[in-house]
């Protein structure tokens, strides 16, 4: 099974009636998870002891959130404080009829049931009705509203035994490389570069004119744009994987990757616009829909040591050479040595993985 998130966007007639009840959810949990704090345990309670204006059977999502929220906060000893207000209902409490939602809100002191109408593309439709679907959170984007739904899908199977493995970069987004030593380039560094200086300049030109809301819009366009690049790349990447009977994939492990990450000056803000960790969560969901294990790895020295020989040695420009008599595209280099790391005991082997943006307290 694998669970992934699907954003739809809402179009709400009390928006100002969804902010309280996101302010009041938030509010409720931090109260819950700093009387447990003091007390050294979470209490047992029921909707009755949650003071906020809240359904009862979101009151119940308080108490859940609150107590898998304290239980994390035991094992890494810092409570987090949630600011950023959203509304949890759980899969029990809202139902989903063509383009309509609707879930409980308090109005005039009742409950009652609020529809909303959204917009759906046929691939969220299909999605939702092809799992078990879970909790669902309301959330306010730059005064546009969503809701995201958790899915949990049954996965396929796969009868190979290969692995792939992958270096993910600028000049070239991802290098791909099997078993049987296929090697693919996939996507257009220079082509990203372009569009990012272009809506760059677009922003610059439109700050000095003041035009605020103009470029919200163009970031709005890019973040789209980018968004679009990482489905395209995930999709030929994982596309291959099934034709080459792959089993198991093997992706660089995302910590410290500005740092260690080749790259210059000039480079240095499209290294940090770019999102590696959606093109990572991309590849994951649509490698795991199909039957393939994607695990993360160490890419300490992946691109220095020697398919050949394991002598380590630094590329000039974007060719790689070893004194052994191996020569290869660097990044070609670096995803056959990911392909042969280890699976350590610290290798991230699941993921719970969103098709949207933003984090989920307990989907």
């Amino acid at each position: 099974m694998q669970t992934v998130t699907v954003q739809i966007r809402i179009f709400p007639s009390h928006p100002a009636l969804l902010r309280e009840h996101g302010e009041a959810y938030i509010l409720a949990v931090n109260q819950l998870t700093l009387q447990a704090e003091r007390a050294g345990s979470f209490p047992k309670l029921t909707s009755k002891d949650i003071e906020a204006k809240l359904p009862s059977a979101v009151r119940n999502q308080v108490i859940r959130d609150a107590r898998s929220i304290h239980k994390k906060t035991n094992k890494q000893g810092k409570r987090p404080i949630l600011r950023r207000r959203a509304y949890y209902v759980n899969n029990q409490n809202y139902s989903i009829d063509g383009n309509i939602v609707a879930f409980p809100i308090m109005m005039d002191g009742k409950v009652q049931r609020l529809r909303v109408a959204s917009r759906m593309t046929e691939r969220e439709n299909n999605i939702l009705a092809s799992g078990k679907l879970g909790l669902l959170k309301a959330v306010e984007k730059s005064g546009k509203w969503y809701i995201q739904i958790s899915v949990e899908i049954q996965t396929g199977k796969t009868n190979g035994d290969a692995t792939m493995g992958i270096d993910l970069g600028l000049k070239v987004p991802a290098v791909v490389v099997t078993s049987s030593g296929k090697t693919k380039f996939v996507g257009n560094g220079r082509q990203n570069k372009y569009i990012r200086r272009k809506y760059k300049a677009r922003r610059r030109r439109m700050g000095k004119l003041k035009k605020l809301s103009a470029i919200r819009k163009q970031e709005n366009k890019e973040h789209r744009y980018m968004k679009d690049q990482n489905h395209k790349i995930s999709r030929k990447i994982v596309n291959m994987a099934i034709e080459e009977q792959v089993l198991v994939i093997k992706i660089e492990r995302l910590t410290n990757i500005r740092q260690t990450t080749r790259t210059s000056r000039k480079n240095a803000k499209n290294l940090h616009n770019w999102s590696f960790y959606q093109l990572q969560m991309f590849i994951a969901y649509k490698a795991a829909l199909a039957g393939i294990r994607v695990v993360e790895v160490n890419p300490a020295y992946t691109s220095q040591t020697c398919p050949l020989c394991g002598k380590r040695n630094k590329a000039i420009d974007r060719t790689y050479r070893c004194s052994c008599g191996f020569h290869a595209h660097r990044d070609r280099v670096g995803a056959i040595n990911i392909k042969r790391q280890p699976i350590g005991r610290k290798s991230k082997q699941s993921f719970d993985v969103p098709l949207a943006d933003g984090n989920s307290l307990s989907a």
